[in-house]
């Protein structure tokens, strides 16, 4: 059994339900392929606009418009700015509830999370990939408020699954990767964490990633 002293966690799709489901009712509602934003997002995934966005290379406004030209060049009209609208998933309280048995029996808990900047209009100063209410900033700081330390691809310039962003994470934590478990809901955020020794949780909901946390740490979770 690993000697794991910190638990890592992407943010969108592990502490709160995945975009991908409000993608989908999105394209539903408009009579686009199922999964077209995904597709987009994950064509030419280190220079599309995504990933642009993402690093602080662009703002929304030119995100809006980059988006929407790779949209019509793979056959439908969608905005960037309608993408930005479906961001926001719902916390998962069993997750929460895990962040604090996680820091009541002492490990060490961080975020790494690709995300874009606020935007003055923002509420609350809340990022737009995480909140899109008053209420809803207060509740996503309060689960942020738990991590000992926060890294943003907005904020860095570099994002997942570039090597470098959890380098950056296991150098500010002043921990081997070894010492860390990695949870994210994609796989190719999770191969560079894995390379680099770290034990690594796919997650498809809530329940499931709980498990098996529990069993890379050796004890049952709630």
């Amino acid at each position: 059994m690993a000697n794991y002293e910190a638990v890592i966690f992407d943010f969108g799709g592990v502490v709160t339900s995945s975009p991908f489901e409000a993608f989908n009712r999105y394209e539903a509602a408009h009579q686009l392929p199922e999964n077209f934003i995904r597709t987009i997002n994950a064509t030419n995934p280190d220079t599309n606009a995504w990933a642009r966005f993402e690093r602080s290379d662009i703002d929304a406004a030119a995100f809006d418009g980059a988006f929407r030209s790779e949209a019509r060049a793979a056959g439908h009209d969608v905005g960037g700015a309608d993408v930005l609208a479906l961001l926001a998933g719902d916390v998962r309280p069993e997750m929460v509830a895990v962040l604090d048995t996680l820091k009541a029996r002492s490990y060490r808990i961080a975020c790494i999370t690709n995300n874009v900047k606020t935007t003055p209009d923002s509420p609350d100063g809340a990022n737009p990939g995480m909140a899109r209410s008053a209420d809803k900033a207060a509740e996503i700081a309060a689960v942020m408020a738990r991590f000992e330390m926060v890294i943003e691809s907005s904020v860095e310039g570099v994002r997942k699954p570039d090597p470098a962003i959890y380098h950056l994470a296991c150098e500010r934590l002043g921990l081997a990767p070894a010492a860390c478990i990695f949870l994210d809901d994609l796989g190719i955020n999770l191969k560079p964490a894995r390379a680099m020794g770290m034990g690594t949780v796919k997650v498809l909901n809530a329940a499931q990633a709980i498990a098996d946390l529990g069993a890379l740490l050796g004890h049952d979770l709630p």
